[in-house]
């Protein structure tokens, strides 16, 4: 298996340790899964890699690391919404399926230390997988992350960096050290095994509800989530599996919105954006490293764009939260981010919404 550089189309085995490509490129997995076929899950194991005939790994390493992520419920919420509870997950988020994806790859090619960048909860699930693994860990998280999370990531022995500044800051001083000490950047977004992690969402969700729900919801930062999303309905589609694409929404913080102003202006990549303070953290990219990739997805598939109005946070989070559902902030954006799309376009039905990240790691008020 390799990786493919996404500017230059240069090859490279992933066995290596650079980040990304000479020439500035980020990697993409050079990987054809089969015709996705319920036959090739392996019921027997209880976790996300009962798909991984359809994950680009290699060996058994996966086996040394998992924690029983994944496989979690979906439950209806009210006439329109389902809810797919992704923090029932060993870290409280849904980012443990990538991490675990990616922490497998680490120890499969020998990388015992690793680095990574976070507003939180990645962070939390790189570490956590890290010291089941056996691996080093230090992350960088930007100053005024919940004392819970940061909390979490120390609990698994990793050492945390508290980076003054808002969360692009703190990606570009934690790459500083990887150029400057060659070590292995257990990244979210850059490296593009996590994203094999993050497709299991909706193998989970076709395998529980025999079906793929008309509308699907998800938060769009640096796009961790949607990648996965997209890239396993397209292989639901080119098996036949799905006659269409479901319609997706991509939700970003009113105040951090660069995938929805370079849309409103038909461009191909996103602009730096300064942005207000929102509670809605886990969404708030400025600059999000893949933009061009996840804009071609915007419109090659017509992804309709909705942000999340700040004043909606804590009334969705309350009634998420009278319901029995007690969930992160920017989690309960998203859930305000479709009521604020019915206000829009009326009524949505059949939706599909992530709840990512549990809410006993926010310390908001």
């Amino acid at each position: 298996m390799e990786y493919i550089c996404t500017k230059c189309g240069k090859k490279e085995d992933v066995a290596t340790r650079k980040p990304k490509c000479d020439c500035g490129g980020l990697w993409e997995l050079d990987f054809q899964p089969p015709r996705f076929d319920e036959a090739l899950i392996d019921r027997d194991t209880w976790s996300i890699f009962r798909y991984r005939n359809f994950m680009g790994l290699e060996g058994n390493a996966w086996q040394k690391v998992t924690l029983g992520e994944g496989m979690t419920p979906i439950i209806p919420f009210e006439e329109d919404v389902l809810l797919k509870m992704d923090y029932f997950m060993p870290t409280l988020s849904f980012k443990d399926r990538g991490a675990a994806v990616l922490i497998a790859h680490c120890k499969a090619i020998g990388v015992d230390s690793v680095v990574q960048d976070s507003s939180g909860n990645a962070g939390n699930s790189v570490a956590a997988y890290c010291a089941r693994a056996g691996l080093h860990c230090e992350i960088f998280v930007p100053e005024g992350t919940s004392d819970k999370k940061i909390n979490m990531i120390r609990s698994h022995g990793a050492v945390v960096d508290i980076v003054p500044g808002n969360r692009d800051h703190c990606a570009e001083v934690c790459r500083e050290k990887v150029r400057r000490e060659g070590v292995y950047y257990a990244n979210h977004v850059y490296n593009p095994f996590f994203y094999e992690g993050t497709k299991t969402y909706i193998y989970e969700t076709y395998e529980q509800l025999h079906r793929i729900p008309e509308h699907i919801f998800i938060p769009l930062g640096n796009g961790t989530l949607f990648i996965g999303i997209v890239k396993a309905l397209e292989e639901l589609l080119a098996s036949g599996t799905i006659m269409k694409m479901p319609k997706l929404i991509a939700v970003q913080s009113e105040r951090c919105q660069p995938f929805i102003d370079a849309v409103s202006h038909q461009q191909q990549t996103t602009e730096a954006v300064e942005f207000e303070p929102t509670l809605a953290e886990g969404i708030a990219i400025g600059v999000p490293m893949r933009a061009e990739e996840i804009l071609s997805y915007i419109y090659k598939y017509g992804v309709d764009m909705v942000n999340v109005p700040e004043t909606g946070i804590l009334p969705a989070r309350q009634a998420l939260a009278a319901n029995g559902i007690y969930c992160e902030h920017t989690t309960a954006g998203i859930y305000a981010a479709y009521l604020h799309y019915c206000e829009l376009h009326g009524r949505t039905p059949d939706s599909l919404i992530s709840m990512c990240g549990a809410g006993l790691k926010s310390d908001h008020s």
